[in-house]
C-alpha cells in the first residue's frame, strides 16, 4: 500500500484509507471488517462522534484495542444531539470542542487522537475561537494535528489562512468535481492535504450498482448516471473495475493524500484495497474521464 504524507504533518496515511461510516452497528461485522483493512496495508480510519450516536468510536475503539500503533484515527466534531430534541445542533464552540474530546477519546479507547476535524463550519462562525480550541488540544497533547471537513471555499480559505490544519476533508469523484479547480490547487500550494469521500459517488459509480444510478446524483439524472456508466465501461479492464477506476480518479489529483471509501462487506472492502494495486491513470485517461463528466459548480450561496 503506497503511503502519502498528510499535509505538513509527519503522518504518513495509506492511500486508501476506511471510511467507519457504513460499517453498521454490528461488532461481528464491523470488527472483522477493520481488522482485515489493517491487515491489507489500511492505517487510516476515519469515524466521527455522531455516527451511530456514538457506538461507531465505539466499534473502532474495541477493533483497535493492541493495535493502536498501527493505525492513524482521524475523528471529527461540531455537531451535537440534545436531549429531548430530534437532529443535530451545529456547535463548533470552544466549550464543546474540548468537551466532546474528552467523550471521543473514551469510546475510542485512546490517549490521544491523530487527526481532529471541524465536521462542517460556515462562516457565521467565530472562527478565531475554534481555532483557539484545536491549538490548545495540540498543547495538551490530545490531538497531534486537526482539519475540517467541509466542501465551502470560503470557509476552507478561511482556515487555510489562519489555522495550522493539515487536511481538508472533501467530497469527490467523477460526478462531483467542485473542489478541483477552485479549492485544490490552493490548498496544494499551502501543503494542506485533501481527503477525499464518496469517490464511488454514492454508489453512483460502484460496480454493479446500477440500482444507485437510477436515483441519480446531485445534479444528474438517472438518465445522465445510466450514460456515464455506459461509458465508464470502456475503460474498466480485467484487472481495474468500475470502482477502482473511480478511486483512481480521485487519487489523481496531487492535493489528495488518501480516498476514504466506504465498506460493509468484505467484498467491498477488498475491491477498494484493490485500487491501491492498479497503475495510476495517465493523463490522456484522465482528460478523456473529465470530458465524460463535468465539474459541478458551487450554486449554494457560501
Amino acid at each position: 500500500m503506497k503511503m502519502n504524507r498528510l499535509g505538513s504533518s509527519d503522518l504518513m496515511v495509506s492511500e486508501i484509507g476506511l471510511g467507519c461510516m457504513s460499517l453498521g452497528i454490528d461488532e461481528k461485522v464491523a470488527i472483522p471488517l477493520i481488522h482485515e483493512a489493517i491487515a491489507h496495508g489500511v492505517n487510516f480510519l476515519d469515524t466521527a462522534d455522531i455516527y451511530d450516536d456514538g457506538r461507531n468510536e465505539e466499534l473502532v475503539g474495541k477493533a483497535l484495542k493492541g493495535r493502536r500503533q498501527d493505525v492513524i484515527i482521524a475523528t471529527k466534531v461540531g455537531n451535537r444531539r440534545l436531549t429531548g430534541q430530534e437532529g443535530l445542533r451545529w456547535d463548533p464552540s470552544k466549550q464543546h470542542i474540548k468537551n466532546a474530546v474528552k467523550d471521543s477519546l473514551r469510546r475510542l479507547q485512546t490517549d490521544y487522537i491523530d487527526l481532529y476535524q471541524l465536521h462542517g463550519g460556515t462562516m457565521e462562525d467565530q472562527i478565531e475561537e475554534t481555532i483557539e480550541a484545536f491549538e490548545e488540544l495540540k498543547q495538551a497533547g490530545l490531538i497531534r494535528y486537526y482539519g475540517i471537513s467541509s466542501i465551502r471555499p470560503n470557509v476552507i480559505r478561511e482556515y487555510t489562512q489562519h489555522s495550522s490544519i493539515v487536511s481538508v476533508m472533501n467530497q469527490y469523484s467523477l460526478l462531483d468535481r467542485r473542489g478541483e479547480e477552485e479549492v485544490f490547487p490552493s490548498l496544494h500550494e499551502h501543503g494542506i492535504s485533501v481527503i477525499a469521500r464518496g469517490p464511488v459517488a454514492g454508489g453512483a459509480l460502484a460496480d454493479g450498482r446500477d440500482d444507485k444510478a437510477l436515483k441519480g446524483y446531485l445534479e444528474y439524472t438517472p438518465e445522465q448516471i445510466k450514460e456515464i456508466r455506459e461509458k465508464l465501461a470502456a475503460f474498466v479492464t480485467e484487472e481495474r473495475s468500475m470502482s477502482q477506476l473511480a478511486i483512481r480518479y480521485a487519487l489523481s489529483h496531487p492535493a489528495v493524500a488518501t480516498v476514504i471509501p466506504g465498506a460493509s462487506s468484505r467484498e467491498q472492502l477488498l475491491s477498494n484495497i484493490g485500487a491501491s494495486m492498479t497503475e495510476p491513470l495517465t493523463d490522456k485517461e484522465k482528460d478523456k474521464l473529465r470530458r465524460l463528466t463535468r465539474a459541478n459548480q458551487y450554486t449554494q450561496h457560501l
